[in-house]
């Protein structure tokens, strides 16, 4: 079976036809596999949707109970026949709940990875590699220039930033699925004990988090109106990205503006956002991981898609893998 024929991009994102779904497709339709619950791969208003209960639960939080007409629970390694295609869900290691997508058909088997990476984190569960014919990466940090480091490095920073100025609130801008969570763990890994404040978006995700067995330690509401200003001097205050540029975040002593973002490595989006103190933590594979995991898998094929497509791609060719760029659009970094 040629691989297009189980399976290919579209407008809509890439289409089984033999199966009759999509995974993680862009505009609504009859039959979705979703990957994991960022906004840009699991939309509402599907009329069926195949994601592991945790991508579902969080679904729901974020879109509402009726965010798609059914839904069906897939268990990590479940064999499921959807029309006649076997799929399963396998760990990402992106966030809570995410997984590659494994299509087969015929002896052809092919891994949508969605969003992944490849470093330690206690708050989803860790990739596991797929053996496979085809892979299709994410490139999302793919040109040879990054290299995260250490995120508990990153936190190290943030510690001495509150030692050096401990009249400062730190506001740490964190996307609320995912980032938010982790950032809050490490930081708790790194021995930090005292309360950690949360913007009222991050409430329900945290709490779900919370609910699945994560421990995040201490958590209080950010409310300043509440509260007095003085009450958050030298407090870690995490809180989604765009609430930073809204009246809320000047409410506190002199905040400290961070971000925990892989693309804290490129100075200039830090200068243009504002931030004073860069955390690089990323939940997508840096160049080399990226390497790496192809050179694990071993598919006789690549496929890259949403990121820094043509690097890889040129990388495969020159290590005798056939590669080729997917140009699916409407994917952004919402997890970065």
């Amino acid at each position: 079976m040629r691989p297009e024929a189980l399976l290919h991009p579209t407008p809509a994102g890439l289409f089984c036809p033999i199966g009759r779904f999509y995974v993680d497709p862009v505009r609504p339709v009859e039959r979705a596999l979703i990957t994991h619950g960022h906004s840009d791969h699991a939309r509402s208003g599907h009329g069926h949707v195949l994601a592991t209960r945790q991508t579902l639960d969080i679904m729901r939080i974020r879109y509402g109970e009726d965010f798609c007409n059914s839904e069906q629970a897939a268990e990590f390694g479940e064999k499921i026949d959807v029309n006649g295609v076997r799929v399963s869900f396998h760990p990402a290691g992106h966030v809570l709940g995410s997984a590659q997508i494994a299509i087969e058909r015929d002896g052809l088997r092919i891994v949508v990875s969605g969003d992944y990476k490849r470093g330690v984190d206690p708050t989803c569960a860790p990739f596991v590699p797929v053996a496979c014919d085809i892979f299709i990466t994410e490139a999302t940090f793919g040109l040879p220039v990054f290299h995260h480091p250490d995120p508990k490095e990153e936190v190290g920073k943030l510690f001495t930033s509150i030692e050096q100025f401990p009249e400062r609130s730190h506001l740490v801008g964190a996307y609320a699925l995912g980032k938010a969570q982790r950032v809050i763990r490490l930081i708790r890994d790194c021995g930090y004990d005292k309360p950690i404040f949360i913007h009222g978006a991050l409430a329900k995700l945290c709490d779900y988090y919370v609910s699945q067995g994560i421990d995040l330690g201490e958590i209080r509401p950010a409310t300043v109106e509440k509260s007095n200003p003085e009450a958050f001097k030298g407090a870690v205050i995490v809180g989604p990205p765009s609430a930073f540029q809204e009246r809320w975040a000047r409410r506190f002593n002199e905040p400290m503006i961070c971000f925990a973002s892989g693309w804290m490595m490129v100075r200039q989006r830090a200068k243009q956002g504002g931030v004073e103190l860069p955390l690089v933590i990323s939940d997508h594979c840096d160049w080399p991981e990226l390497l790496d995991t192809i050179n694990e898998i071993k598919p006789a094929e690549v496929w890259v898609t949403h990121g820094r497509e043509e690097a890889l791609v040129r990388w495969c060719e020159l290590q005798g893998i056939p590669a080729r760029p997917l140009h699916l659009v409407g994917y952004e970094d919402e997890g970065d």
